[in-house]
């Protein structure tokens, strides 16, 4: 072996390190999606701002103030002193029925780049409520209830939402007048409610009846509460996203939208219909200053629909720069084939910018999709990149046939890609086969291959 001359196993070793270095860039790329994604959630919010963000609903809940007396021990110069003072408290009794619908109409808003989905909601409903039989377990008797001064409360998350005609309330067909706030704990404290005289509870069960609308961005959910929830929610949106605790007990999904029913009982909520506390504050704190933020995960005991965007661009971006090393590997495994099979040296400097090419391509993925949409960023990335290493492998290994070896396999890489993209549930199985396939190619090329350069050294003896 000539001196200064690399053995196969030294080109390997200095392939690998090169693919090894290629992970910085690659890396680099992926923060590149997280920050242009963070942009995009961002730009969303601006969109949707001023109209309302992702909304959760709640209740109708009675409260039903009572007057408890409280024995505290003081000290008084010096000496212990019990005095008793009368408090306020509050029963809440959630309905023992509560039959809602909710109708959206989904629209689409763009301002540059960025498109978010907001809609306008119709909420109709009705609630029965009654006084358990069994009240007197939870330490209240009926004749310590003020029921002229009931309170009916209503949850919306982002309650500046709220437009159109104000919300009308009726209770066994009498129209009541809506206060701002004391809403539901589910909605951070955001919504409207009404005074109203329940002394009909002593006597019979009571029927709420309600309507009103609002906006909102991105998903809606409802925190149910009553012994027997039925929610039904119809939208032209053919693209939802079921989550949270419960799902849909029937839902159709069509090209022109979709209908959903939930049924939760207060069994699945682990909760009675009866609970007594501390008295509701008048005015709820902001507790929801990321009310634009789409991105939050649905709670355990809410029915939620996402009105989801049919691809996101990002995640699948995301997913394709995880297959960058696929991508390096197949195509420097094919350089150094020609270079220790075929006898034609593929310089260090070649390698670098042949994986820069590589890592370019996902470069000009992200941007082009986000103008283009995904499909067609993919192929016009692929095939600029394809084109631009074809040429150049054409000329480092000194052929336009070796050139179009290189560019068919790169053109499979990227067709296998894609695919692996799509059929997200069998890409681990589908990679795994073409690594052995790729495996065993390599092994039976290089079956014969002095990689030490040993043999070589010992035959020119």
């Amino acid at each position: 072996m000539a001196v200064g001359q690399r053995t196969p196993g030294g080109k390997l070793l200095i392939a690998v390190l090169i693919g090894l270095l290629l992970a910085i860039p690659l890396f680099t790329v992926y923060l590149l999606v997280y920050d242009r994604q963070s942009q995009s959630q961002v730009a969303r919010a601006s969109i949707a701002e001023g109209w309302g963000g992702p909304q959760t609903i709640a209740g109708p809940v009675l409260v039903l103030p009572y007057q408890e007396q409280v024995t505290e021990t003081v000290n008084e110069g010096g000496r212990q002193v019990a005095r008793t003072s009368t408090v306020w408290r509050e029963l809440t009794l959630a309905p023992e029925q509560a039959d809602l619908r909710t109708d959206l109409t989904p629209e689409r808003r763009r301002r540059s780049i960025y498109e978010a989905v907001l809609f306008d909601a119709a909420a109709s409903g009705t609630a029965r409520f009654a006084l358990p039989a069994d009240l007197a377990r939870f330490g209240i008797t009926s004749d310590r209830l003020f029921f002229d001064r009931a309170e009916l409360r209503f949850g919306l998350r982002d309650a500046r939402g709220l437009y159109g005609p104000p919300p009308a309330v009726t209770v066994d067909g009498r129209k009541l007048v809506l206060q701002p706030g004391k809403g539901s704990p589910a909605t951070g404290g955001a919504g409207f409610f009404t005074w109203l005289d329940a002394s009909a509870l002593r006597e019979r069960a009571m029927t709420a009846s309600f309507r009103f609308t609002f906006r909102g961005n991105g998903w809606l959910a409802l925190a149910p509460q009553a012994g027997d929830t039925r929610w039904t929610v119809a939208s032209t949106w053919p693209h939802p996203s079921f989550q949270g605790g419960f799902l849909p007990s029937a839902q159709k999904v069509t090209a022109s939208g979709f209908t959903a029913t939930w049924r939760v009982g207060n069994l699945a909520l682990g909760r009675a219909l009866v609970s007594a506390g501390e008295q509701t504050p008048d005015a709820a704190p902001n507790a929801l200053p990321d009310r634009y933020d789409t991105a939050q995960p649905a709670g355990s005991y809410e029915a939620r629909v996402d009105l989801i965007s049919p691809v996101d661009l990002y995640s699948q971006v995301n997913r394709s720069v995880k297959y960058g090393f696929l991508f390096i590997g197949f195509t420097f495994m094919a350089f150094l084939m020609f270079d220790v099979i075929a006898g034609v040296r593929v310089a260090t400097a070649e390698y670098l910018l042949v994986g820069a090419g590589l890592v370019l391509f996902f470069v000009m993925l992200l941007a082009f999709a986000e103008v283009i949409g995904f499909a067609a960023a993919y192929i016009l990335a692929a095939a600029a990149i394809i084109g631009l290493l074809a040429a150049y492998s054409a000329a480092v290994l000194k052929s336009w046939r070796r050139g179009g070896y290189i560019a068919a396999l790169l053109t499979a890489l990227y067709a296998i890609l894609y695919v692996l993209l799509s059929l997200e549930a069998y890409s681990l199985l589908i990679g795994a086969i073409l690594l052995f396939a790729a495996l065993a190619g390599i092994m039976y090329l290089t079956r014969n291959l002095d990689w030490s350069g040993l043999r070589s050294a010992t035959a020119n003896d």
